[in-house]
């Protein structure tokens, strides 16, 4: 299949630059793959579509302030550095703007100068090495002079707000390690949650969301395509609840398609699944067999990207473009602070 098969129109005014009021405010629209057919719903009746012997599986993963802005110590001029990967105790893989500009040996300031960068390659791949040193721990500067790292369509004049670090962040959200949220788990208020717990049963894993998650696709021939593996945190207790849901009948429902992967990725071939930290290092296009998700709740998807391959993959590429036009023309609000739909 081609890249070209998955786009779709979007007016820009529907990409969402901000968070609703509440949470659970958001719209849902359900996908049946069964009826081939979709219904208008609000994510506060989510619970509704559990039975008792479900299971919810949500990615706690937390976002890390990993947007810095500096200035270049030698000429004063801005430079943004976004963290992509650590690679060593305060070295990390970022994309650098402008990074054309910046040669081996660079140097950054940010924060008064409590924390320098150094450049450690010179220009010619899009993810330069960085390191950087600080006055205090590298954890505790980033919190102080870092800023939520948005994705490049929330465009606003000031960048980040502070209200960003709290609504960019799932209410579950505990182990840090992430360069973007896991944004279906962004619907869910504790109001939600008990819900959920009193009808139905959850559990979590960890992977942190990384460059792969949004890493344009570039070829055109989607079989050539490839997402950059990323670590999972799975538990012996989660693995035994999903195998124990299965057991009674339930249904997986994956909050997200970082959980997806996760859990696409610990099935083994005997249907169990494993436990402990491994790369979830599957690229999840149409023709995919799954074998452990079995109803998905997601946000909307940029056209011709990894996630809605992935979203095809499990309800269809034509299914799932009519019920994306039927979102467009119902004005869903689109992205990470946007409406979702849940897959059935």
């Amino acid at each position: 299949m081609l890249l070209s098969e998955f786009d779709f129109e979007l007016p820009e005014e529907l990409i969402a630059q901000e968070p609703l009021e509440k949470r659970d405010a958001s719209r849902m629209l359900v996908v049946n793959r069964t009826t081939q057919s979709w219904t208008d719903e609000h994510f506060e009746n989510f619970p509704s579509y559990l039975r008792n012997e479900d299971l919810v599986v949500l990615n706690n993963s937390k976002v890390i302030p990993a947007r810095l802005v500096g200035h270049r110590a030698a000429t004063g001029g801005r430079v943004e550095i976004f963290l992509v990967r650590e690679l060593e105790t305060n070295s990390w893989e970022a994309l650098v703007r402008p990074g054309a500009r910046l040669r081996h040996g660079a140097q950054i300031n940010f924060g008064d100068d409590r924390l320098t960068a150094e450049i450690l390659d010179n220009p010619g791949t899009e993810l330069r090495k960085v390191r950087f040193t600080c006055r205090d721990t590298f954890e505790e500067v980033l919190a102080d002079v870092g800023s939520t790292p948005l994705p490049p369509y929330i465009k606003r004049p000031a960048g980040t707000s502070d209200a960003d670090r709290e609504r960019y962040q799932t209410i579950y959200a505990k182990h840090k390690g992430a360069i973007a949220a896991p944004t279906a788990g962004l619907h869910f208020t504790p109001d939600v949650l008990n819900a959920v717990n009193s009808r139905a049963h959850t559990a979590e894993i960890t992977l942190h969301v990384g460059y792969g998650t949004f890493e344009p696709v570039r070829v055109e021939n989607i079989s050539e395509h490839s997402v950059s593996s990323e670590i999972v945190e799975f538990s012996r207790e989660t693995a035994a609840a999903i195998e124990a849901a299965k057991q009674r009948g339930g249904r997986i429902f994956a909050v997200g398609t970082t959980s997806v992967r996760a859990l696409e990725s610990a099935v083994l071939e005997s249907g169990q699944f494993r436990s402990g930290t491994f790369n979830a290092s599957l690229t999840i296009t149409p023709g995919f067999k799954f074998r452990a998700v079995d109803c998905l709740l997601t946000n909307f998807h940029l056209p011709r990207s990894s996630l809605l391959l992935l979203v095809s993959a499990f309800a269809g590429r034509e299914l799932i473009l009519e019920a994306y036009r039927h979102a467009v023309g119902h004005r869903y609000r689109f992205y990470s602070y946007g409406d979702c739909m849940l897959i059935l």
